[in-house]
């Protein structure tokens, strides 16, 4: 049986904090492993040795940011070892290369999944986000073109259909864009160019996986390659991107 924990002692805020601490401790260091369901509100209470209503916000908490997942009528499962936030924050801090090569991952499995599950919406979404982005010599204000870009590539990963992909690419998105104006502003990288994107959106219209996952591959290999010459950015450069970001949003 777990050992009680007397955090009653503590003011309100500190006690909310306190047995989120305890309960985090409880997942990252696996003893409530991922798919447990873990004790009920009245036995958290008694372990922690605190009121159900402390308990609930802290299982809030924890539910808000992706770690436990409420099910009703079955009790509450450990969903992640990590708060999502915290792991993306780290990736934030990677360099441009290890970024772009991660969004690989991504960009090509979505267009695997889309080829494969795509509906006559999800044509229809694409094309239409894929018109509006246009070249990028069509405009002036490249961060609105990123918004853009972006916004066809969302349209890719949601044609997959897959609910796991779908949120953690949503989630992935602002940092990719950002990571994509850093090499676009900061390091003079070329933006791939439209036709790459309508091959894309070719492959993925005609059902042939095979020839998305290339495309997709295609799209972001330039950039990839621009930082694989040993002179790579490292954290510094990924630490600025904002700061430019922002310099670009502010420009007519």
């Amino acid at each position: 049986m777990t050992a009680p924990i007397s955090l009653s002692r503590l003011p309100r805020p500190s006690l909310v904090d306190a047995a989120l601490a305890a309960m985090r401790e409880r997942i990252t260091s696996g003893d409530w492993p991922v798919g447990q369901r873990i004790p009920k509100e009245t036995e958290l209470a008694e372990m922690l040795q605190i009121g159900r209503n402390t308990v609930r916000e802290a299982l809030r908490v924890l539910s808000h940011a992706g770690m436990i997942e409420v099910r009703q009528g079955d009790g509450t499962y450990v969903r992640a070892l990590h708060e999502p936030a915290t792991i993306m924050a780290q990736v934030s801090h990677t360099s441009l290369r290890d970024h772009f090569e991660l969004r690989v991952m991504l960009e090509t499995e979505s267009a695997r999944l889309a080829a494969l599950r795509r509906t006559t919406r999800d044509i229809r979404r694409m094309g239409a986000a894929l018109k509006a982005r246009g070249e990028r010599s069509s405009y002036s204000d490249l961060a609105r073109f990123l918004d853009l870009d972006a916004s066809f590539h969302l349209a890719v990963a949601e044609a997959s259909h897959n609910d796991a992909l779908i949120p953690l690419y949503r989630y992935f998105l602002d940092a990719a864009r950002e990571a994509a104006l850093s090499a676009l502003v900061e390091h003079g990288v070329t933006e791939p160019k439209l036709e790459l994107h309508e091959r894309l959106f070719q492959a993925i219209e005609a059902g042939d996986a095979l020839r998305a996952v290339r495309a997709a591959r295609a799209i972001l290999q330039p950039l990839i390659a621009a930082f694989t010459d040993g002179k790579s950015p490292g954290t510094a450069a990924a630490r600025g991107v904002r700061k430019r970001a922002a310099q670009e949003r502010h420009k007519a």
